[in-house]
């Protein structure tokens, strides 16, 4: 379910650019960007490549997502890391399958796939350091054996997230080599496939004190926490963070986060009185960064 308020980000920056065209209060241009294709991952990358900030300019980009749980009026950002990558995986087992009652003719691709799942758990636990942030997660685990076959073949699929490009190419590497030496002890064979979705969502240091700056100014001194933890969902605007510096914050929808009433969740509501606080951040955000002469 796609229940995160999208529309109430629309309507903010709407505001703000009516706002903004109508009055005299900066010098200098700005670009309003409604991005597409955002739950895919796809709409920023393919605005990037369309020639966007080469059209138009851009040398700083900066969004905003609310945040169910964050007070209403309230904006919490960091410099740095602020959201995660996503990967994701599929691991194929090639076994020999037969029947349930004789398995000592076969190489059971279930008992295999069970090892390497468990297996996976180590990356984590033994190939980082407890300081990092790193979750890997096996969702889904089917075969083509039925009740009384023992499959040939299994597939595992699953999901990663990381803050860093070089603690995901250290996950692909680690999966790599314990799917094939748990295979290879069991006499089976396997192949890893392993794609990234989103890149990490890295805030430079220069745009975040602007957004701190703008958001205390528009919001009240105390209504900005500056040093957030970071989240570990994943954002498509990270692909314009990657190549612009910029900064994305998050805004409060107030309300409780838990019991499906978070993000994406089947109880999720944007709150419409965010949107006022939404649209004087924007306007803020600008007036701060190109100051009327």
């Amino acid at each position: 379910m796609h229940a995160c308020g999208h529309d109430g980000h629309t309507a903010m920056l709407l505001g703000a650019a009516r706002q903004l065209s109508e009055a005299d209060s900066f010098d200098g241009t700005v670009v309003f960007i409604f991005q597409p294709a955002e739950e895919h991952g796809q709409g920023a990358q393919a605005m990037i490549d369309d020639g966007l900030f080469e059209r138009f300019g851009v040398d700083q980009v900066f969004g905003i997502h609310n945040m169910p749980g964050l007070p209403v009026g309230r904006l919490a950002v960091r410099a740095g890391p602020i959201m995660a990558s996503e990967d994701n995986f599929e691991i194929v087992i090639h076994g020999s399958g037969g029947h349930a009652s004789a398995p000592q003719n076969t190489v059971d691709p279930i008992v295999i796939a069970a090892e390497v799942v468990l297996a996976l758990q180590t990356i984590v636990a033994r190939g980082f350091s407890p300081l990092d942030a790193v979750v890997v997660s096996a969702t889904e685990l089917t075969t083509d054996g039925v009740r009384n076959v023992i499959a040939s073949t299994a597939w595992i699929r699953g999901d990663v997230r990381a803050f860093t490009p070089d603690a995901q190419a250290r996950v692909e590497a680690l999966m790599r080599r314990i799917a094939a030496g748990v295979c290879a002890a069991h006499g089976a064979t396997c192949e890893v496939s392993y794609s990234n979705s989103f890149v990490p969502t890295i805030n430079t240091a220069e745009a975040t004190a602007l957004v701190v700056r703008a958001a205390r100014g528009a919001l009240g001194e105390d209504a900005v926490d500056p040093e957030c933890r970071p989240i570990g969902g994943a954002e498509d605007f990270a692909r314009m963070l990657a190549v612009k510096e910029g900064c994305f914050a998050f805004l409060g929808n107030g309300g409780d986060a838990g019991q499906g009433r978070g993000l994406h969740g089947q109880y999720y509501d944007f709150d419409d009185a965010a949107l006022p606080h939404g649209a004087a951040y924007w306007i803020g955000l600008v007036e701060t960064a190109l100051p009327a002469r």
